[in-house]
């Protein structure tokens, strides 16, 4: 705690304590502290405490404020120190408070960092807590593979594969309905088929005439590949070729097991498969009635291979309008892209320009036009860092950051010096637009003066790569007090050093940049 003791003059022996914050000293009555003396301002000066120092600040007092003898118009004050007035000398006095301490037993506090990855504490309602879960679980691990990767390069891999799930999961089951529609139809045709060799061949079958079955009609039918006619035991009835051999054909084998399992079921049941090379398996047993025990009996069984043409051309249009679904979703996700990574950037560009504005002194705060609150957070860490920055450079009125130091003079300097350069040269201002640019320089990186003057570097250069390199020389040497920085790029098949140099104004800030090439050995 600070306090002025009156130590001369009409009050002596009068005290004022100071509190925390600002305590305002003069005649007015509207002051913390007022001092009824002739000479004494009606405001005459202000003394802020914070915690452990005081800061005395006079307020245009006519008489002045006095520290240890010297006038001031802001100082730090300390025990001690005489603090003159118009007739009256006051002492600051510090104080020390006596704490009593009480040890407790307290719980390990929690890190910051920790508690800012871990979000602390979940919420207990349920859409606060979800969505609680959903920034603090399931991010972390987006955030770690944007640890590894730029945030465009991540939002690419993320709409890129949200594109192609979207379209999966919606095209493709369409597409698939589509395909078993085909194969029920297709299937139906194959049990007609079974049919008609059942209808054709059944008395032969039930009474082992193989010389009377007949299945001529099935090797003429388009689509039908392959096909086994062979009774209970799996001997091969037809096609000829195969007479009395036994079936070793893996789907004639699933249809036999098919039907030794449905033995006791003679309707109208159709055993049906899609087989790994694309066609159709039809299985059927051929009906026969039984006059021996006036049932009807499975008496031989039809295993067909069927691959119409119709099935591969609805396979090729399924693939075909697959892909021109996901070629047309990812041209119009990559507009889709440019329209959000521009989007966001853009207030973060505002923001760094606004900063770069305000530290030459060009404007007090920072304050985007672009609606976005979560940004809002961020202005107010930087404008309270400029706030502390101008208290600690002294700044003593608003006026001064009227009084900008332009960028003009420098950059004529900048081009009077090009003027005389041999080689090919740039000049470019303190935001890196094109001031100036020399015939061979015009050649070498085909930037034409008179179509980029007063434009930005990145916008006019073909070579992107080669304006970010230029540019990161151009900070660099900024930041090392306006050192010459080199770099290397390849220029029109041939590589060049680049040397890149800044002209420093009066505020400490680059003012232009002076950018030479030299073609390498």
């Amino acid at each position: 705690m600070y306090k002025l003791v009156a130590v001369a003059g009409k009050i002596r022996g009068q005290e004022f304590i100071l509190n925390s914050g600002e305590n305002t000293v003069g005649r007015d009555d509207s002051c913390d502290h007022t001092i009824t003396i002739d000479g004494v301002s009606k405001k005459h000066m202000s003394i802020s405490v914070t915690d452990d120092v005081a800061y005395l600040k006079d307020l245009g007092s006519s008489n002045g404020t006095f520290v240890n003898g010297k006038i001031v118009k802001r100082a730090t004050i300390k025990n001690g120190d005489k603090i003159a007035l118009p007739d009256v000398i006051f002492q600051v006095v510090y104080v020390k408070e006596k704490k009593i301490v009480i040890k407790k037993v307290a719980a390990k506090e929690e890190d910051p960092e920790e508690v800012f990855l871990r979000g602390g504490t979940p919420p207990t309602a349920l859409g606060p807590k979800i969505l609680h879960l959903f920034k603090y679980k399931v991010m972390p691990i987006i955030h770690g593979i944007n640890e590894e990767y730029e945030w465009r390069v991540l939002f690419a891999i993320m709409t890129t594969i949200f594109v192609i799930t979207t379209i999966t999961l919606t095209i493709f089951p369409i597409l698939q309905d589509s395909k078993k529609l085909l194969l029920q139809e297709i299937a139906k045709r194959g049990a007609h088929y079974a049919d008609e060799i059942g209808r054709i061949n059944s008395q032969a079958l039930e009474s082992k005439n193989l010389d009377r079955v007949n299945s001529d009609f099935l090797e003429k039918e388009d689509g039908v590949t392959s096909y086994d006619l062979f009774d209970l035991q799996g001997r091969i009835v037809r096609p000829l070729a195969r007479l009395n051999e036994y079936i070793d054909d893996t789907f004639s084998i699933e249809v036999k097991e098919w039907a030794q399992k449905t033995q006791r079921n003679t309707g109208n049941s159709v055993y049906k498969k899609l087989l790994n090379d694309g066609s159709i398996g039809i299985g059927k047993k051929i009906i026969a009635y039984n006059a021996k025990i006036g049932e009807f009996e499975a008496v031989g069984l039809i295993a067909i291979r069927f691959s119409p043409t119709s099935l591969a051309v609805e396979a090729q249009k399924s693939q075909t309008a697959y892909m021109e679904a996901l070629v047309t979703s990812m041209l119009v996700s990559i507009f889709f892209f440019g329209i959000v990574y521009y989007l966001t950037i853009r207030p973060i560009d505002e923001i760094k320009f606004q900063i770069e504005e305000a530290l030459r002194g060009r404007r007090r705060n920072v304050e985007g036009k672009y609606l976005m609150i979560e940004l809002h957070p961020l202005k107010s860490v930087v404008n309270s860092l400029l706030q502390r920055i101008r208290e600690l450079q002294n700044d003593t009125a608003d006026s001064e950051f009227d009084d900008m130091e332009s960028d003009e003079s420098y950059v004529a300097t900048l081009k009077e010096f090009m003027r005389g350069s041999a080689g090919p040269t740039i000049v470019l201002d303190s935001q890196k637009n094109v001031q100036g640019i020399n015939l061979s320089a015009e050649d070498l990186t085909g930037i034409r003066e008179n179509s980029s003057v007063g434009m930005s570097l990145l916008d006019v250069s073909r070579e992107k790569g080669f304006a970010a390199t230029v540019i990161e020389l151009c900070d660099e040497s900024a930041n090392n007090g306006g050192y010459s920085q080199q770099g290397d790029y390849e220029l029109q098949g041939h590589q060049y050093e680049i040397y890149v140099t800044s002209l420093i104004g009066k505020d400490n800030f680059a003012k232009g940049f002076f950018v030479s090439f030299v073609k390498g050995s």
